[in-house]
């Protein structure tokens, strides 16, 4: 295998009743880059990302992450190994500031334990300041830092997506898998994401990203999977994608000449 492969996953197939919500579904995600991961509503996309990502067991497949094999069983398990996920709907501590959010998926690294907790032992507290200033480099990052000691749920709806991203990172993660964070966005926020997602990958972070908005996918993403029906129908560059008979036919009917428009 490949060492610049990060995330690679074969065979993935998931029922619900009688509902096959996925038939085979595979990625082969390489350091680095941006995947994108788009369909039709029902397409399967949030299924196959909550399987990759230890909310749903799936039926069968393999999974490996950076060379080694993992077992999607349960989302913290999937953290410790190096996948950290946001999700469509914003799940942050509410009461918690922003700097105290972003400290909680540090703790996902930290060695003191309980012990170090209860008794505050000093390397418990050296590693609680590093932990914090690690915080606060990160509200930084994506752009928050003035805020960091604003509670979670006083930041702007677009100040959320950035502050779930940055928790994200606090777990140094192999992939970091975004789960339609463009959505709810304004215009102005969509620039904004845009370009920290940017910049996350031209700092060397490997990304997931599902998405609805076809023209934010083609215009960051270096490849792209495309699912209906819970079957990969096409995977490649965007330009391949957007050229693909069944992409367009799946998006916007038989008869229609070109697929989701996109700006680069």
């Amino acid at each position: 295998m490949s060492t610049d492969i990060v995330l690679k996953v074969q065979g993935v197939s998931k029922r619900f009743g009688g509902l096959q919500a996925l038939s085979e579904v595979g990625v082969e995600i390489r350091k680095g880059q941006v995947y994108g991961l788009i369909g039709p509503n029902g397409a399967g996309k949030t299924t196959f990302f909550n399987v990759i990502t230890g909310l749903y067991t799936p039926d069968g497949g393999s999974f490996e992450l950076g060379g080694m094999p993992y077992r999607p069983a349960a989302v913290h398990l999937v953290a410790k190994a190096g996948i950290a996920r946001t999700f469509q709907n914003i799940r942050l501590f509410p009461e918690m500031t922003a700097l105290e959010n972003v400290m909680v998926g540090r703790h996902v690294r930290t060695h003191s334990g309980l012990l170090g907790a209860i008794f505050r032992t000093p390397s418990f507290k050296k590693e609680e300041a590093e932990i914090a200033q690690r915080a606060r480099e990160l509200l930084e990052y994506v752009g928050i830092g003035r805020h960091a000691e604003f509670r979670a749920r006083t930041l702007s709806y677009g100040d959320q997506r950035r502050l779930e991203i940055a928790r994200a990172l606090a777990t140094d993660p192999q992939l970091i898998a975004l789960d339609e964070p463009a959505a709810g966005m304004n215009q102005t926020e969509k620039v904004v994401l845009r370009e920290l997602i940017d910049r996350i990958r031209k700092d060397g972070r490997t990304i997931l990203l599902i998405e609805h908005d076809v023209k934010l996918v083609m215009g960051l993403c270096d490849r792209v999977t495309v699912l209906d029906y819970g079957k990969q129908i096409a995977e490649g560059t965007p330009a391949e994608v957007q050229s693909n008979e069944k992409v367009i036919e799946a998006y916007l009917g038989a008869g229609h000449a070109q697929a989701p428009a996109a700006t680069h």
